[in-house]
């Protein structure tokens, strides 16, 4: 029974944090809108347009790769059983391996995925297992 805990915690951490980072994703344009001939309506037109993105526009990139895994790593320490530090942290490999994906599909600046790759993912998920009452 606590295996099948285990699992479902992790499944279920994967899940929300997908859908939190989507739902910002998708959001985040109508909070800092995308410069005016900006097009990410393709991978072809997203690679020929991103150069138009200012830093400001990289904000609600960070905040839905951060705050999913944040979530994602909250919900995996609260439903696990045991261990739950270790699912916390091994749930932002998973995120963390769509950030890497990322790095090598979109044409996004040096800095940003410096940025994204180091503080996004497992500093995010040590927070998400501290919040959900990781040991002090």
């Amino acid at each position: 029974m606590k295996i099948l805990r285990n699992i479902l915690a992790v499944i279920s951490g994967i899940i929300i944090g997908s859908v939190i980072n989507m739902g910002i994703i998708e959001l985040g344009p109508l909070i800092i809108p995308n410069p005016e001939d900006f097009d990410n309506s393709t991978m072809e037109t997203l690679a020929s347009t991103i150069h138009l993105l200012g830093p400001i526009n990289y904000i609600t990139v960070f905040l839905a790769h951060g705050l999913g895994t944040l979530a994602g790593a909250f919900v995996v320490a609260k439903i696990a059983t045991t261990k739950k530090k270790i699912f916390a942290l091994s749930l932002s490999g998973w995120f963390l391996l769509g950030g890497i994906a990322a790095v090598f599909m979109f044409p996004a600046p040096t800095w940003y995925n410096i940025i994204d790759l180091v503080f996004a993912y497992l500093p995010m998920a040590w927070l998400g297992w501290k919040l959900a009452g990781g040991k002090k």
